[in-house]
């Protein structure tokens, strides 16, 4: 089994097949994608391939240590994790090809209109291993 890192983006790397932003979406919509993400989530628990995932709240910050025991909060000017993910999705699989499966299914949420989003995620497998050095 090796897990992966399913990321929801705001933004990927091509336009959505349905690109209408959430936020124009009807509270009905809305519904209907979350309850199509609960139900995808409760499937991969069914299989055993579920391991955690969560929705990002648009709130956020950057923070770092300051060197003098209080951390220093930063926010912009740069690219935000905050306007880029939307939420994230830990899997379980045999292989790549389910990870590709599933998020492929993952992909197929309803968003407006009803209609599936067709969104690009993201699919990072876990370092399994630190790497190794060699001289």
């Amino acid at each position: 089994m090796a897990k992966y890192l399913l990321l929801k983006h705001y933004r990927g790397p091509k336009t959505s097949l349905n690109d209408a932003p959430m936020d124009q979406w009807t509270p009905e919509e809305v519904d209907a994608h979350i309850r199509f993400m609960h139900d995808f989530a409760e499937r991969l628990e069914r299989t055993g391939e579920f391991v955690d995932g969560q929705a990002l709240a648009p709130d956020g910050m950057w923070v770092r240590w300051d060197g003098d025991d209080r951390p220093a909060v930063v926010d912009g000017p740069f690219a935000e994790t905050k306007d880029l993910i939307a939420g994230w999705m830990v899997i379980d699989v045999e292989s790549r090809d389910r990870a590709v499966q599933l998020a492929g299914h993952l992909s197929s949420a309803p968003g407006a209109g009803g209609r599936p989003i067709g969104e690009w995620l993201e699919v990072r497998p876990f370092l399994e291993a630190p790497p190794t050095i060699t001289e």
